[in-house]
């Protein structure tokens, strides 16, 4: 089997200080928590945002390990939508300590490039930041960090740093190259 390298960047905000947020796109751009946990919500927002940029670790979990993840105390999923639709989104997840991973983060292909990424990402950090506010059985937030990698969007290093998040660590490894699986088989 071939392999791909991937370098994978983690960036860090300690303080909501460190928060810069991006302008509000034009239009009617909404952000809304998904307050139900649903795996098949989840799961089509998954293969919607990541089909294209290999994302595949999730897809192997069945509908209870799906479950499993949302029902985690401080598990959050954001939706960013256009007009009604669904043009993105953002999975939040409490961590040790305080700590806040931005799990998984990105848009539907077509609303790329529409200024609503930066919005999205600025809204959710900062509903990182007041997490606790919404769960008091979690500690307050002293830290919200994430991954990047190589196979995500091209914009993604830039966006994160223009919105304060600082690298702490690189990892370079070799992957198996998989197929790009989109949101459906052959898309």
């Amino acid at each position: 089997m071939s392999t791909i390298t991937v370098t994978t960047w983690s960036l860090e905000q300690t303080s909501p200080d460190d928060l810069v947020p991006a302008a509000e796109p034009a239009g009617d751009v909404r952000i809304v928590r998904a307050e139900v946990p649903s795996p098949e919500f989840s799961r089509f927002l998954y293969t919607a945002v990541g089909g294209d940029i290999r994302w595949t670790d999730r897809l192997s979990l069945t509908y209870a390990e799906w479950q499993e993840q949302l029902d985690r105390p401080g598990t959050e999923t954001w939706v960013a939508y256009e007009k009604g639709t669904p043009a993105g989104y953002v999975e939040l997840q409490a961590q040790d300590e305080g700590s806040v991973e931005i799990v998984y983060f990105g848009l539907v292909p077509a609303f790329r490039g529409r200024r609503i990424g930066g919005h999205l990402l600025s809204y959710v950090t900062a509903r990182a930041w007041d997490l606790a506010e919404r769960w008091p059985e979690l500690p307050a937030t002293k830290r919200v960090w994430l991954h990047t990698c190589s196979k995500d969007g091209e914009h993604a290093m830039a966006n994160y740093q223009r919105r304060g998040f600082r690298l702490f660590d690189t990892k370079v490894e070799e992957e198996p190259a998989v197929e790009t699986p989109g949101p459906w088989p052959g898309a």
